[in-house]
């Protein structure tokens, strides 16, 4: 067992909670109102609290997913540069997986771009680039 999956765990939650600061702003900075915990709960036909649950739930999975897949098989050097690969990634995934719940994806990918390059970006630089974290 990987002992410093504490540490991922945490990194994931810090990156999520980065991204939800952005999107809860957004329409304070002239970006679209983006709250996928209301999605999801809409989608799930789930309490709002289920919803919230899941957002992070989803955030600590893919903080574990950059952990054990991206961050072994990805050799940019740049944290950052890594980070913000890793958050477009993240969010072309959510919205193929938003699209199976939905039936569309959404078109405001630009303003969504932001909170998740920023989720990428904190996960990347919390896990850091020391090689000896990962279990490959």
């Amino acid at each position: 067992m990987n002992n410093k999956i504490p540490k991922y765990i945490a990194a994931s939650i810090l990156g999520t909670v980065a991204m939800t600061i952005i999107m809860a702003v957004a329409p304070n900075i002239g970006l679209p109102k983006m709250v996928p915990w209301e999605l999801l709960a809409k989608a799930m036909d789930v309490s709002l609290v289920i919803g919230w649950i899941m957002h992070f739930v989803i955030g600590i999975l893919f903080g574990l997913g950059y952990v054990f897949v991206f961050a072994p098989k990805v050799h940019i050097q740049n944290i950052w540069l890594k980070g913000i690969v890793f958050g477009v990634l993240v969010l072309i995934s959510t919205q193929i997986g938003m699209a199976s719940l939905n039936g569309f994806i959404n078109i405001r990918l630009t303003a969504f771009l932001i909170p998740y390059i920023v989720f990428g970006m904190v996960t990347a630089k919390v896990i850091g680039k020391n090689k000896s974290l990962y279990v490959f």
